[in-house]
């Protein structure tokens, strides 16, 4: 069965920075990436990373926050550097993966949440 299992959220004040970590079960993915959701407000893309390493941001952290994959042979592992953090980052962060055989099965993470406060 696929697990995504978040980790490195926390409370940071502004100008420091997080590493958030998505620990994917299986080897099958396309597509991964980063959404969050802040109080109130819709669910955000973030940064997505495909199978062959292309990224791309929102433009409210380009600049900011890095996406980057490391595939072992059971697991794939999803990460986010995020610096520079601000308020208005302030959100639940959840990874997600795409089954490579069927890109319409998306597998979610249970989220982590950020809070960046002074």
């Amino acid at each position: 069965q696929v697990q995504l299992a978040e980790s490195g959220g926390g409370v940071v004040q502004p100008g420091e920075s997080l590493r958030l970590s998505c620990a994917a079960s299986g080897n099958i993915f396309s597509t991964m990436g980063w959404y969050r959701q802040a109080p109130g407000k819709d669910r955000e893309l973030v940064a997505t990373i495909i199978g062959g390493g292309s990224t791309n941001y929102a433009d409210s952290v380009k600049g900011r926050f890095t996406i980057s994959r490391d595939n072992a042979k059971n697991t794939v592992y999803l990460h986010l550097q995020m610096n520079n953090l601000k308020p208005e980052d302030t959100a639940v962060y959840y990874c997600y993966a795409d089954f490579v055989y069927d890109p319409r099965t998306r597998y979610w993470g249970k989220g982590t949440l950020v809070t960046v406060s002074s």
